[in-house]
């Protein structure tokens, strides 16, 4: 078991909740995993090696997980939410054309967040939202096509 686990095991016990089968497995997916999943992810990685997991039961698990603060969701747009550990907290930037993810440290946002406080009184819940853009290849790529067209 790597630090990493172990450490978001505890949190689970710190919490007064059971390790489960499923809490266990939805954690080690999200822990190996590189990236974001969707509960769908989720369930594709879990029925592998238990597969009378239902997606029910991963859905029940993420709140579960969500309410005790070891899992965030986030939604990238249109699509469905992901999920990560909350311990790898960060915020993300989401190309609108392209699709592309870029995660940032939270520190990047933090003068708006201050500012957002400061001005309205509203605490952002930064983690449940990402910013939508255009990354720089999708308007270096515009800006080619508006070259090209006024030439």
């Amino acid at each position: 078991m790597t630090q990493l686990s172990s450490a978001t095991y505890n949190e689970l016990k710190a919490a007064g909740l059971k390790v489960t089968i499923a809490r266990r497995a939805v954690l080690d997916a999200l822990i190996e995993s590189p990236g974001h999943l969707t509960a769908e992810d989720l369930l594709e990685i879990v029925t592998k090696t238990y597969p009378e997991i239902h997606i029910s039961t991963i859905y029940r698990t993420l709140d579960t997980l969500e309410s005790t603060r070891v899992v965030d969701h986030v939604h990238l747009g249109h699509g469905r939410a992901v999920y990560h550990l909350a311990s790898n907290s960060h915020q993300h930037l989401v190309c609108e054309h392209c699709g592309l993810v870029l995660q940032v440290p939270d520190e990047t946002i933090d003068a708006f967040a201050s500012a957002i406080d400061r001005d309205y009184g509203f605490a952002l819940r930064r983690n449940h939202f990402a910013v939508i853009g255009t990354c720089r290849s999708c308007r270096a790529t515009d800006n080619d096509s508006d070259n090209r067209s006024s030439s």
